[in-house]
């Protein structure tokens, strides 16, 4: 959290911290390795040849997301589980048994990144310490000079600069996502996702022990460094914000398990998920046109707690506009172009069109 709120604003940038930030970034990242062994399985059923296909689905999965962070947004993941995805495909003959234990591994080897980072950064002269502070308030300043009062090509230029930046943090990222990718094909490739009445315990312990667990670790970060000032990235603030990556992927196994409890009640949602490319590109495009200069520029205008209602509103614009397009059409727009890039040949779009 990078900016100091009051009373309800703070309340809610709480909640979103606590609840929602880098747990629902995991249930994706999750989510996407179990698509993975789903799309491994069939071709082997087919008898179909899995890496090329896969490297021309991580290709154009990797150009979307070159063109998005680029031209709408800095803060794309496209571009990363697209890079990610190429050690994934290395550890498809991993045995079954070892990729949840894998994943673990992984993804507490990006917390030990954060934490040695963290360490080099308080080993550092208290000059040296004050410089990163500066050039970190004068990064963000210059932030929100260009995206609240510069043009696109301003933007596109800022955007361009901290693409780089972002680049670095794969050392930290990268391995949580692939630590997420790994559980994930698990959850896919051992029927736990498709058949969950089979692992009645390992979903008992997920809803009961693990989301609560989860839960008080990343409290005890939260209360340790309850705000994290810009900048500021010694052993203490990492040690913290290690503690809340920490609890965040218990309370996302968590909150799978209860979405697997719900999954009849929540059936009206899947169109969203069939969507989510399309979804998560339009949400961008929307928000940068609101907020951005070059649109109607609303930047740090809108309070936190009228944020989430905003957030609200537009999953339910989303949820509306996927039943009226899947309606009509068999992928979402942006899913068609990546199948065709993926496949090398336009599939059709209409319902009735061509097969299933």
């Amino acid at each position: 959290r990078r900016r100091r709120w009051h009373g309800l604003d703070y309340a809610a940038d709480a909640f979103v911290y606590i609840f929602v930030q880098g747990k629902f970034f995991t249930l994706f990242s999750l989510l996407f390795g179990a698509g993975f062994a789903v799309m491994a399985q069939r071709a082997e059923v087919a008898g179909r040849d899995f890496t090329p296909f896969y490297l021309r689905r991580s290709a154009g999965l990797l150009l979307i997301g070159l063109c998005h962070a680029l031209l709408v947004w800095s803060g794309d993941i496209l571009v990363m589980y697209a890079l990610v995805s190429l050690p994934l495909l290395a550890c498809r003959e991993a045995p079954r048994s070892w990729l949840p234990w894998m994943g673990v591994i992984v993804y507490l080897g990006g917390v030990a990144m954060m934490l040695l980072v963290g360490a080099m950064v308080s080993m550092a002269s208290a000059e040296d310490i004050q410089k990163m502070l500066a050039e970190a308030q004068q990064a963000i300043a210059q932030q929100r000079l260009v995206y609240g009062h510069g043009s696109w090509m301003q933007a596109t230029a800022q955007r361009l600069h901290e693409f780089g930046s972002s680049m670095g943090a794969l050392l930290i990222t990268g391995p949580e996502v692939l630590g997420m990718f790994l559980i994930g094909s698990w959850f896919a490739s051992s029927g736990a996702l498709v058949s969950p009445e089979r692992f009645p315990r390992l979903y008992v312990l997920l809803r009961w022990v693990a989301l609560p667990l989860g839960l008080a670790v990343t409290l005890l970060g939260v209360a340790w460094k309850p705000y994290l000032a810009p900048g500021a990235y010694d052993l203490p603030v990492t040690a913290a914000m290690a503690l809340v990556t920490i609890g965040g992927l218990p309370m996302c196994l968590g909150y799978l398990a209860w979405i697997v409890r719900w999954r009849a009640r929540l059936g009206w949602l899947a169109p969203v998920g069939r969507m989510a490319l399309t979804h998560y590109l339009a949400q961008s495009l929307l928000c940068t046109w609101l907020f951005y200069h070059y649109g109607l520029g609303g930047f740090e205008r809108m309070p936190r707690s009228v944020q989430l209602l905003f957030a609200l509103l537009v999953f339910a614009a989303q949820v509306a506009v996927s039943h009226a397009w899947l309606a009509r059409f068999r992928f979402g727009p942006v899913e068609w172009l990546w199948r065709a890039m993926t496949y090398r040949q336009w599939p059709p779009m209409r319902r009735g069109a061509g097969q299933g």
